[in-house]
């Protein structure tokens, strides 16, 4: 019997409940996936806890997974059974043994990246291309600082950015993480606990600041990254770790130089078939050839889902974590 993580009702770790299942069959334009791997990402707190609203109650957690095909609906002509594929974006429902998906939303998996991998890399992978190749197209000699150095799209952007040339800095919350980051190409680790992330980015950038950070922390850091920015610098804040940013005054924008400030979400970047396998691409690409490894740094059965939501939530993760089926 197939079986799924369902969200009855929105609140802590406590919500989610396995439950068996019997799979649908596809419908047309989809397929029917066997699930190899899952990814865990931020977003599922976010949606676990009702800060991001579900389509509707009871639901199915999870946007990034790898897996087969064991069956197609009509008039998907892309893909057959056996087909090997990723996926990351919507609509939810990865935390299952089997899901139904839309076929334009799945790519080919490359037959050199393993299941795992391409469930740990996907979303916190394309993630990375779009902030440091669209939102900000990160260049060599750029200094940039990227929050959460040492977390799952961390360790990725951070090997990325350094593969194009750019000086990472980087905050950590230990030494244990600071190391991991300058291991994975972040050039200044930052103990944000123990120093003045402000100070020491107009440090090493000679009193300029950077022209770009990735904060996906959220309200406690909105300050810290505005004062980092160089003039008419860019804020791209991606995530809410610490809270949502709330009744934000623009006028500190000018305040500060004239700084840009985005709210990005890789489902704008990947909305159709071209676009989602340009970024796909691009990310097995570096994969492949080497210049960004992906860290799997947490396993949990998709039983121990409660275990893995709060070793997220705690921050005792680093790089990614994946859910096994």
């Amino acid at each position: 019997m197939a079986r799924k993580v369902v969200v009855n009702e929105c609140g802590g770790s406590e919500q989610l409940k396995l439950s068996e299942f019997a799979p649908q069959s596809p419908g047309s334009g989809e397929v029917l996936i066997k699930h190899e791997a899952i990814g865990l990402n931020y977003i599922d707190v976010y949606f676990r806890t009702g800060l991001y609203p579900a389509p509707q109650l009871p639901f199915t957690l999870g946007f990034e997974g790898s897996g087969v095909i064991e069956a197609v609906g009509e008039g998907v002509s892309d893909f057959a059974v056996g087909d090997e594929i990723a996926y990351a974006g919507g609509p939810l429902g990865a935390y299952a043994t089997h899901r139904v998906i839309p076929a334009d939303r799945i790519v080919k998996k490359p037959a050199n990246i393993s299941f795992e991998t391409a469930a740990a890399m996907m979303l916190k992978g394309m993630t990375a291309q779009y902030l440091l190749r669209q939102t900000y197209n990160v260049k060599p000699g750029d200094h940039i600082l990227f929050h959460a150095a040492a977390g799952g799209v961390g360790l990725i952007a951070c090997q990325w950015a350094k593969h194009l040339g750019a000086t990472v800095i980087g905050t950590v919350g230990s030494e244990e993480k600071a190391e991991l980051a300058r291991a994975h190409g972040c050039d200044h680790p930052i103990l944000y606990r123990h120093e003045d992330v402000a100070a020491r980015v107009r440090e090493i950038t000679d009193g300029k600041g950077v022209p770009v950070v990735y904060d996906s922390i959220g309200k406690d850091t909105l300050d810290v990254s505005l004062d980092s920015l160089a003039l008419r610098g860019l804020m791209v804040s991606f995530g809410n770790a610490s809270g949502p940013i709330t009744d934000f005054n623009l006028g500190v924008l000018s305040q500060k130089g004239s700084l840009y400030i985005t709210r990005p979400t890789l489902f704008s970047y990947i909305p159709d078939r071209a676009s989602l396998d340009r970024c796909s691409s691009e990310l097995f690409d570096v994969v492949a050839n080497g210049h960004v490894n992906i860290e799997i740094n947490q396993r949990f059965d998709l039983d121990d889902v409660v275990a893995a939501h709060d070793a997220l939530e705690g921050r005792q993760t680093t790089g990614s974590t994946i859910l096994l089926p």
